[in-house]
């Protein structure tokens, strides 16, 4: 048996009125009376009425479909991230196409241009660990393809741009640490290239210099693949213990990053106390033993905030030409694993 939607032309056979006005109805349009839309909204809602996507793209020249890239959907950042995305395209009459990159330039490379090739009528990205060259985004952006950037972003193309405050809450993070009378902090951090890795390493570096502490190259520990690799983050881990300056706390640079080291330090069973924080959007540190202190992003309003911008460009009549870059506040939260003494079961 066949599927047949509901159309238009079944609205206004019930209702007895035109097709062109339950079209208006349905768009809003000034023209038609608040009696009239109400009865026609009513009736699509109760039989499930949805506009034809292809009729509508082939009429407005738009897909409404917006791709999303991103490293992992299971990081816990990311994946608020894209709720935030939804939850703006869906009301604006957007679909989502959402691919993982899983931190590859090639895999990231191969999806933006599969969902060009699709027709996308915009992209939201955030870079993967290996991406240096963005060569293929700024061919898409110069052939006009609206690219917004948020969390991991680059300055090469002219765009809107939405991060957290990566500065301040490392340099929170590291302050609360210090506080803590910690002073040996070793910070594991993604590529050196990426943005977030640069402004989290300074964050870092300035927290250390305001309070005197010597900021030491060894206890900088780069993971290209952001935690992703496993064993990538053990030789990090086991090379830090295993240095002249072993360190008293550890500060990590990213949701996956954070989760992998603390899983690896649990396993370790670590003898000495170890103090320890870092970025992660998880919901459930207050259930980790010792409990994580963290530093959260406002992932759920950086996406929205992202697609709010991309949605704008798509819609513009006019070509844009001015950009924001967006910075939202992180949040410290405190909790045991950061304080001096704290019990590692």
């Amino acid at each position: 048996m066949k599927f047949e939607s509901a159309t238009i032309k079944d609205i206004a056979k019930a209702l007895n009125l035109s097709t062109s006005t339950v079209s208006r109805a349905l768009r809003g349009s000034y023209e038609i009376s608040s009696e009239t839309k109400k009865q026609v909204l009513e009736y699509a809602e109760k039989i499930n009425y949805r506009p034809n996507p292809i009729a509508l793209s082939l009429k407005e020249r738009r897909t409404r479909a917006i791709g999303v890239v991103v490293s992992e959907i299971a990081n816990n950042f990311f994946s608020q991230a894209i709720n935030g995305i939804e939850s703006i395209a869906y009301n604006r009459g957007y679909h989502v196409i959402i691919t993982q990159s899983h931190e590859s330039q090639e895999r990231e490379k191969v999806n933006v241009e599969h969902m060009a090739a699709r027709g996308v009528d915009g992209l939201l990205i955030s870079l993967s660990s290996e991406s240096e060259d963005i060569s293929y985004l700024k061919e898409l952006h110069d052939k006009g393809m609206p690219i917004v950037f948020f969390d991991r972003v680059s300055k090469e193309i002219e765009t809107h741009t939405v991060i957290a405050d990566n500065y301040w809450g490392s340099f929170h993070a590291t302050e609360h640490l210090v506080y803590q009378e910690f002073k040996r902090i070793a910070h594991i951090t993604s590529s050196p290239h990426l943005s977030i890795t640069r402004e989290r390493l300074e964050g870092y570096r300035d927290a250390l210099a305001k309070h005197n502490v010597p900021f030491r190259e060894e206890l900088i520990k780069y993971c290209p693949h952001g935690g992703m690799k496993v064993s990538e983050m053990e030789d990090a881990i086991t090379a830090l213990m295993k240095g002249k300056q072993k360190p008293d706390a550890i500060f990590t640079a990213g949701d996956r990053l954070t989760m992998t080291a603390f899983g690896i330090l649990k396993r370790m069973k670590q003898k000495k106390e170890l103090g320890f924080t870092g970025f992660t959007n998880t919901a459930v540190g207050d259930l980790f033993s010792p409990t994580l202190t963290v530093i959260r992003q406002p992932a759920f309003e950086i996406g929205q905030t992202a697609i709010e911008f991309l949605i704008q460009m798509i819609e513009s009549r006019r070509p844009v030409t001015e950009f924001q870059d967006k910075v939202l506040e992180t949040e410290l939260v405190i909790r045991e694993s950061s304080r001096k003494g704290a019990i590692w079961h």
